[in-house]
């Protein structure tokens, strides 16, 4: 597989059966024919995002909010731009 095809539950999997140390990196890395060095990358992103599950859902509802609301403004920006560009040539 290329790198970029593992889905996310299949990365989760992974990462939790590295998590579980029943398994060593290397068993693992046969198994699911991975370099161990990619199944610890999964594993430690994995530990680096769980506290997100348990972060109360407003926050993550107002992040993605804020999110939205900067691409909006963003395009608005842009917008903007090309209207005061066109606006320039025309008085030129």
């Amino acid at each position: 597989m290329k790198p970029n095809t593992f889905s996310a539950d299949f990365k989760t999997q992974v990462a939790l059966e590295a998590v579980s140390e029943h398994v060593t990196m290397t068993d693992l890395a046969q198994k699911y024919e991975l370099h161990p060095n990619r199944i610890g990358a999964w594993k430690q992103e994995f530990l680096v995002h769980t506290a997100e599950v348990f972060k109360p859902a407003g926050k993550q509802d107002q992040q993605k909010g804020n999110e939205a609301q900067i691409e909006q403004l963003y395009r608005k920006i842009g917008q903007l731009q090309i209207e005061t560009d066109f606006l320039k040539k025309m008085l030129s």
